[in-house]
């Protein structure tokens, strides 16, 4: 499998600011059904990533997006390859990743992208590794 991350990631990354409310993120979620979202600063450096599994707690809407948002964001180059994702993600327990070019968000992959491979066939599962025949030696 050489697929790259660039071939799965989303490219059109909807961002929001550090300063702006928790409702703002949800509608933002909400109109484009998505599960998470970047967090920049003006010159869209990463500042931290909000998801939906942070709209769970009880929040005002008016909360900032900073309050509650992750600051340690993972990050991956878009010539890597998925196999790296998947791993980091796992490893992490996270389900997104963003796709990053010297500190600027370029993309974002999350999980259910990598299930598309699987769902697309362009995964394929290695056969297990067969088991050797000892000789019988009698000597």
């Amino acid at each position: 499998m050489n697929i790259k991350v660039k071939d799965l990631m989303i490219k059109s990354v909807i961002t929001t600011m550090p300063h702006k409310s928790v409702g703002h993120a949800r509608s933002i979620m909400t109109k484009n059904k998505i599960k998470s979202v970047p967090v920049v600063d003006s010159e869209m450096n990463i500042k931290g990533i909000i998801t939906a599994s942070d709209m769970l707690k009880d929040l005002s809407e008016a909360t900032p997006v900073s309050h509650v948002m992750t600051t340690k964001v993972y990050t991956i180059p878009a010539y890597s390859d998925v196999n790296i994702a998947a791993r980091v993600m796992r490893n992490h327990d996270i389900n997104h990743l963003v796709v990053s070019d010297e500190q600027k968000i370029i993309g974002v992959l999350s999980a259910h992208d990598l299930l598309r491979l699987v769902e697309d066939h362009r995964f394929v599962m290695k056969n297990p590794p067969t088991a050797t025949k000892k000789k019988n030696r009698r000597g």
